[in-house]
């Protein structure tokens, strides 16, 4: 049974993922917090601890760990020194020891999915990397499965048993079996990752500034999210002043309180019923802060956002694609058909979507973006659509 996964991403993402996990554990679940993106070690300073790349415990059914770059770029690179060492003679070239790897970039992102597939825990609390670092790499998996099967299509690896033979018909060498192998072996490994990612369990809680974070920005991340069908769980405003403080005599920290229950409100209007949570300010011990932000329960994962088709043909000749896009702005909006494929752009975020058999046999007859939902029209193709007796 997968895990119940909280990835914390946004400002004040290592206080609010330290709380939850603390949280969690509280509530008897046995409970891992990830230090994913903490490079000023923020959680260990909230735990009092110095984390490591190995899971210690901090507190009754609670464990932490950094994640570990170094591991991951060894994991990647497991099995190929020896496959590259004739390449690496012949150019005089001497081969990397393991102490000699340093991460690269990208190593970040191959160290948090791997991190997410190899997580024993009953709930996996992760302080995750900004919102548009996450989106990057949890769409990772779904990017380089999609490259290894234009670059080494499962149908060519039946041609290994025929490689000698292919070899002297057509004068040119097949690849050699180890590619093969290497493509098997990362497709295994990404499908755990998207499976982690994917699970029922796994969502995003966005932290945001309860005195900065406005609207249109939170719209921006919520159509990435929706676009690479992640679920959003919950927004957290972090420094959230108490309701108490908009009656203060105090004139600027009454103004304040003002403004920020102005914001929130403007922010609670764009989420469509997912919860908007408050962490309290002045910060309390994460006890406290756990306590005040799940006081009635912590929220569900929800649905993952996917297409759907609408079926029109008998009223209007079409059948229609439908996308739940969020806050997606329509000058930002990009759409094009790509063969059996829909490429569909929102600001910063772009994915490529395969369309159902269906749709595949038909041309696109318009679109439009209205409610938040994207809707693509298709008529069918009198050349492969069949004729109706």
């Amino acid at each position: 049974m997968s895990p119940r996964t909280v990835l914390v991403t946004g400002d004040g993402s290592a206080v609010i993922a330290a709380a939850t996990a603390l949280h969690s554990a509280r509530q008897g679940r046995r409970t891992l917090l990830l230090a994913a993106d903490d490079p000023h070690r923020t959680v260990d300073d909230l735990l009092g601890t110095r984390l490591t790349t190995a899971p210690a415990p901090c507190a009754e059914r609670l464990t932490a760990c950094r994640i570990d770059e170094q591991a991951a770029l060894r994991d990647a690179l497991d099995g190929f020194g020896a496959r590259l060492a004739p390449v690496l003679d012949l150019i005089g070239a001497e081969p990397l020891d393991a102490e000699e790897l340093t991460p690269l970039p990208g190593t970040r992102q191959l160290a948090l999915l791997r991190a997410l597939r190899t997580a024993d825990a009953e709930v996996v609390v992760v302080a995750a990397p900004p919102p548009a670092d996450l989106l990057a790499t949890l769409a990772l998996p779904e990017q380089l499965d999609r490259y290894l099967a234009r670059l080494l299509p499962e149908q060519r690896q039946a041609a290994r048993a025929l490689r000698p033979l292919l070899a002297a018909v057509a004068g040119v060498p097949m690849p050699a079996d180890w590619l093969f192998e290497a493509r098997a072996t990362a497709s295994a490994a990404l499908a755990d990752a998207r499976a982690a990612i994917e699970a029922p369990g796994t969502s995003v809680r966005l932290a945001v500034d309860a005195d900065a974070h406005g609207p249109g920005e939170l719209r921006g991340i919520l159509a990435g999210l929706a676009l690479h069908g992640r679920r959003l769980d919950a927004v957290v405003a972090h420094r959230a002043l108490p309701p108490a403080a908009a009656s203060s005599p105090d004139p600027w920290l009454a103004g304040r309180a003002a403004r920020q229950a102005e914001r929130l409100a403007a922010l609670a209007a764009e989420l469509d019923g997912v919860p908007l949570l408050a962490a309290p300010w002045p910060e309390v011990a994460l006890e406290e802060i756990g306590d005040r932000l799940y006081a009635a329960g912590e929220p569900a994962p929800g649905r993952a956002p996917e297409p759907w088709v609408e079926d029109r043909l008998a009223a209007d000749g079409l059948l229609v694609w439908h996308l739940a896009l969020p806050g997606a702005d329509r000058a930002g909006l990009e759409l094009v058909r790509r063969g059996d494929e829909l490429v569909v752009g929102t600001g910063a975020y772009r994915r490529l979507l395969p369309l159902p058999s269906a749709l595949r046999r038909c041309t696109v007859s318009g679109a439009g973006l209205a409610g938040g939902v994207l809707s693509v029209r298709f008529a069918p193709d009198p050349a492969l659509w069949p004729a109706r007796g």
